[in-house]
C-alpha cells in the first residue's frame, strides 16, 4: 500500500534500485507480481529466472501465468531458454518432455542432454499397495547390492498418507530410511492424538495419553486446571483419571465430562472389530469434526483414514491372532473382537486393540535413520523439488491419486498435477521407476484402480514394462485373485458386504510362495521373511502339520516362536 499510494516513495526506491533480479519466478503470487510492477520503473532493468513447468504451489497462491504476464507486460527483450540438462539421461528427459508437452499454459522448452539415452524407464504394475511396497523393497535391495548408496534411492508419493505402507515395509525389513521434509507416519500429530484416545480405552490410567488429549479438541480445560489435577494426583499417589474428583467447579465438571466421554467410547466399542473401534474413536472423540474445519485438515483426515488401513493390515496381514483372511465371513467379527493367543514372549493375553497399540509403539520408536547414516529417502513430490537422486521410484500412479481426485475435473488443476509429475520424473539421474497397483487401501477403504492417465502421455520407446502392458483389472488381476483364493492367501478375500481386503504383501507372481499348512518345507538355518518381524534365521523346528512351529531369530525383534499353520513366512533366496 505504501508503494501504491505514495508516488514520491515509489520513485525514491525506483531510483535507488535500478537492477532487479527475481529468482523462482514461477512461484510468485498475485501480490508479489503487483509489487514488482510498482517497484520497477521505466528505467529499471528486471532479470527474472524461473521454470513455469515446475510451478507446483498453486495451493499456496502461486500463479503459473505470472511468467507469461511478465513477458508481455514488461516488454521482455530477450528470453534465454536453459534446455541443456546436466542431471538426467535421455530416456528420463524424453519421458518428462513428452508428458509436459500436454500442458497448454506454458512458455515451452525441451530438455536435452549429451549423456546418452541411458536405461529405459521401468514401469511396474502390482496387485495391491502392499505388493507394490514389497516390489520396491526388493528393487531397492538389489540396487544397494549393486553398489547404489541407499541415500541415492528416493521413494516419491503424491500424498503423505501413502508413506505408511512404505515405512512399514522398510521397518519390517530392517532397512534404514528417512522421511525428508516431513514426519514419519506414527509421529504425525493427528495419529498421536488418535492413538492417545485408543490407549485410554485400554488403560484409563495412562497419564501421558491423558495429558495429550484432555483438551484436544478443546473442551474448556486450560493449563491451570491441568496443574490442579496434577497436584491432586501427586498428593494422592494416583493417576490423573482417578484424581478428577479432587478438582471442583466448572473445571472439575469439564474434566468429569472428558472421563465420561472415554468411558462411553469404551463401552460403545466393546465387541467391535479393530477397524470399527478406530473409526468410532476418530469420530466420537471429535477429531474428525475438528480436522474438517482446519485449514489443512484434509491431509490429516487422510492420515487418520490410513490409520484404519494400518489396523486392517495388522489384523489380516501381519500374523495377528487368527488368520482372518482364511476365516468365513460370518466368523470375521468374532475372531477380530476376541482375545489373541498368548504372546510368544510373555504369555500375556492381549486384545486386538492392545496388540495393535504395542505394534504402533514399536513402529513409532527411534527407527528413523540418524544424521549421516546411509538411508533410503521417502518424501512427497512437493518436498522433492530441487533435489536429485540416482534412482527414483514414483509410486501410486493411479487415477484419483496421481493425478489427485480433486484435480481431475478442473483443467488448470490437472495441468498443475502434470507439472508435479514432471518435477517427480526429473528428480532421477540414472534410473526411474513408475509404479501403480490394481487395489489400494485409501481413506479406510479398498478400491480398484485405473492406472494414471499420465501413462497415455508417455512415449513407449522410453519405457520398459516389467509387467504385461495391458494387464489391468479383469485379466491378470482376476487370474492372480483366483489362484490366491485357492491357496488361501495372496491378494485377498471377500470380507463383509462386498468389501475386498488385501491379504498378502507379496506379488502372487513371485516364485517364493508363503509356507503352506500341510507342507512348510523349511529347514534349520534357513533365512525367512515375516511381514511383521522382517528377516530372520530359523533356529528350531518342532511338530508337524497344523501343530508345526518354528523358533526364529529376528535380530532386533529377538527369538520368536511362530505357528507355521498361521504365520506367513517366505523363504529368502
Amino acid at each position: 500500500e505504501l508503494l501504491r499510494d505514495h508516488e514520491e516513495l515509489r520513485e525514491h526506491y525506483r531510483r535507488r534500485f535500478r537492477h532487479i533480479l527475481v529468482d523462482e519466478f514461477q512461484d510468485t503470487n498475485k501480490l508479489q507480481y503487483a509489487w514488482l510492477k510498482m517497484f520497477a520503473g521505466p528505467q529499471t532493468s528486471v532479470f527474472a529466472v524461473g521454470d513455469d513447468d515446475q510451478s507446483i504451489y498453486a495451493f499456496r497462491g502461486a500463479q503459473v501465468g505470472n511468467m507469461s504476464l511478465f513477458e508481455r507486460e514488461f516488454r521482455v527483450q530477450q528470453v534465454v531458454k536453459l534446455e541443456r540438462n546436466y542431471r538426467s539421461f535421455g530416456n528420463i528427459l524424453d519421458t518428462a518432455n513428452a508428458l509436459i508437452a500436454n500442458n497448454t499454459k506454458r512458455l515451452g522448452k525441451n530438455l536435452t542432454t549429451d549423456a546418452g539415452a541411458g536405461e529405459p524407464v521401468r514401469v511396474n504394475e502390482s496387485a495391491s499397495d502392499y505388493a507394490e511396497a514389497q516390489w520396491i523393497l526388493d528393487e531397492a535391495r538389489q540396487l544397494h547390492r549393486d553398489g547404489t548408496p541407499r541415500s541415492e534411492i528416493a521413494l516419491l508419493y503424491r500424498s503423505n498418507a501413502q508413506s505408511r505402507v512404505l515405512e512399514s515395509a522398510l521397518f519390517n525389513a530392517g532397512i534404514p530410511y528417512r522421511v525428508y521434509g516431513g514426519l514419519r507416519f506414527f509421529e504425525r500429530a493427528e495419529i498421536k492424538h488418535a492413538l492417545a484416545y485408543l490407549r485410554l480405552l485400554e488403560n484409563a490410567n495412562d497419564d501421558t495419553s491423558f495429558l495429550r488429549v484432555v483438551n484436544f479438541p478443546t473442551r474448556g480445560i486450560g493449563a491451570r486446571t491441568v496443574e490442579q489435577l496434577q497436584d491432586a494426583a501427586r498428593a494422592s499417589g494416583s493417576s490423573l483419571a482417578h484424581s478428577v474428583g479432587a478438582v471442583g467447579g466448572k473445571a472439575g465438571a469439564n474434566l468429569a465430562a472428558f472421563i465420561a466421554l472415554i468411558d462411553a467410547m469404551r463401552e460403545a466399542t466393546r465387541g467391535l472389530t479393530l477397524r470399527e473401534i478406530i473409526e468410532h474413536v476418530v469420530q466420537g472423540s471429535g477429531l474428525e469434526e475438528f480436522y474438517k474445519t482446519e485449514k489443512e485438515g484434509a491431509e490429516r483426515l487422510e492420515n487418520l483414514a490410513e490409520l484404519v488401513n494400518a489396523a486392517e493390515s495388522f489384523v489380516t496381514q501381519e500374523g495377528f491372532g487368527k488368520d482372518a483372511v482364511a476365516l468365513p465371513v460370518d466368523e470375521q467379527a468374532a475372531a477380530l473382537a476376541a482375545a489373541t493367543t498368548p504372546d510368544a514372549d510373555t504369555g500375556e493375553i492381549q486384545s486386538p486393540l492392545a496388540a495393535f497399540l504395542t505394534h504402533a509403539a514399536l513402529e513409532a520408536g527411534d527407527n528413523q535413520a540418524q544424521a549421516g547414516q546411509d538411508a533410503v529417502q521417502l518424501m512427497t513430490v512437493h518436498a522433492a523439488k530441487g533435489l536429485e537422486f540416482d534412482c527414483v521410484f514414483i509410486t501410486g500412479l493411479e487415477e484419483g491419486l496421481f493425478p489427485h481426485e480433486n484435480s481431475a475435473s478442473d483443467a488448470d488443476s490437472l495441468e498443475e498435477e502434470r507439472r508435479l509429475m514432471y518435477v517427480a520424473i526429473t528428480r532421477a539421474r540414472k534410473r526411474l521407476y513408475l509404479s501403480f497397483s490394481q487395489t489400494r487401501m485409501l481413506h479406510g477403504q479398498t478400491r480398484y484402480n485405473i492406472k494414471s492417465r499420465f501413462f497415455d502421455e508417455l512415449p513407449e520407446e522410453t519405457l520398459r514394462w516389467l509387467t504385461p502392458r495391458n494387464q489391468g483389472f479383469g485379466s491378470g488381476f482376476a487370474r492372480d485373485y483366483q489362484q490366491a483364493w485357492q491357496r488361501g492367501s495372496g491378494l485377498g478375500s471377500i470380507v463383509g458386504a462386498g468389501r475386498v481386503q488385501p491379504a498378502g504383501a507379496y506379488d502372487p507372481g513371485r516364485s517364493a510362495a508363503p509356507v503352506q499348512k500341510s507342507s512348510h518345507g523349511l529347514r534349520v538355518g534357513q533365512s525367512v521373511f515375516h511381514t511383521k518381524f522382517g528377516e530372520g534365521v530359523l533356529v528350531t523346528l518342532e511338530g508337524s502339520g497344523d501343530d508345526a512351529r518354528a523358533q526364529i531369530n529376528f535380530g532386533r525383534h529377538g527369538l520368536k516362536w511362530l505357528a507355521l499353520a498361521v504365520a506367513k513366512l517366505t523363504p529368502v533366496d
